[in-house]
């Protein structure tokens, strides 16, 4: 059980750090933490690649662009980003889904994307897959 506070990933681990360079994360510190302020649920940590940020775009949510006004730098590929569930899910569903980092992603995340689609876009994948369990629904 996860003490007050303490936020899991989507492996039901603690919640590790997704990235610092640019400082993503709702609150900009580096975690895709998720709380009752972040109404969009910024909780999967994407590594963004260059068709994930078109399809952003064409969907409404640039985020190539900087918005210093929210702290944003502008993402380029290969940047770690704690982005939407829904938006990544959008991307998934229109063929352009980006990489995951599961052991940063949020558990919260679940309540929008399954795990298997978390799972086969997984950019962190541990030698002992074992240790992924099998939590497929039957």
């Amino acid at each position: 059980m996860a003490t007050p506070g303490e936020e899991r990933n989507v492996l039901g681990g603690p919640l590790e750090p997704c990235g610092v360079d640019p400082m993503t994360g709702f609150t900009r510190d580096g975690s895709c933490r998720s709380g009752p302020d972040d109404l969009g649920s910024h909780t999967v940590c994407a590594v963004v690649s260059a068709e994930f940020l078109e399809v952003q775009r064409q969907l409404g949510n640039d985020l190539s662009t900087p918005r210093p006004e929210y702290d944003f730098p502008g993402l380029r590929p290969g940047d770690r980003w704690c982005v939407v569930a829904v938006r990544w899910l959008q991307a998934l569903q229109a063929g352009v889904p980006t990489g995951v980092v599961l052991a940063a992603t949020n558990a919260k995340a679940l309540d929008v994307i399954p795990l298997e689609a978390l799972r086969s876009h997984a950019v962190d994948v541990p030698d002992d897959l074992s240790s992924l369990g099998d939590q497929s629904a039957d």
